[in-house]
C-alpha cells in the first residue's frame, strides 16, 4: 500500500497586507518545527521562539503567526505565517449549502 502523500506547510512573509517572500515545504502537521529547521535558511531565516500560543493556535487552527519580537535577528517583515495544507485525503467534504443560508 502506497504511503499517503503528506501535507504542506505554507511560510508567508507579510509586510503590511502584501507577500514578500512565500515557501512551501512537505510535512506532517505534527512535525512543523522540523519542516521550519529545513525550510527557515532558504529564506535566511533563524528559527523563531515557539510560544505557548503559537502552540495552540498551531493545533486549533493549523495556522500561527510570529512577529519580529519572536525572532533573534531582527527581520524585515511584520510578521510571517505559517499555515498547513493538508493532504487530498484529509480534508473535509464541503456539504451542499442550501440557497436561504446565503439570507
Amino acid at each position: 500500500m502506497p504511503k499517503p502523500a503528506p501535507g504542506r506547510i505554507w511560510v508567508r512573509l507579510m509586510k503590511g497586507h502584501r507577500v514578500e517572500r512565500d515557501a512551501v515545504y512537505p510535512c506532517e502537521k505534527d512535525d512543523v518545527e522540523d519542516a521550519l529547521r529545513e525550510l527557515l535558511p532558504t529564506l535566511d531565516l533563524s528559527q523563531p521562539m515557539w510560544l505557548p500560543r503559537h502552540y495552540a493556535d498551531w493545533e486549533e487552527y493549523a495556522l500561527t503567526r510570529f512577529k519580529p519580537e519572536h525572532f533573534v535577528e531582527s527581520v524585515s517583515f511584520d510578521y510571517m505565517e505559517l499555515s498547513y495544507i493538508f493532504p487530498e485525503d484529509e480534508k473535509k467534504s464541503s456539504r451542499r449549502r442550501h440557497v436561504l443560508e446565503d439570507v
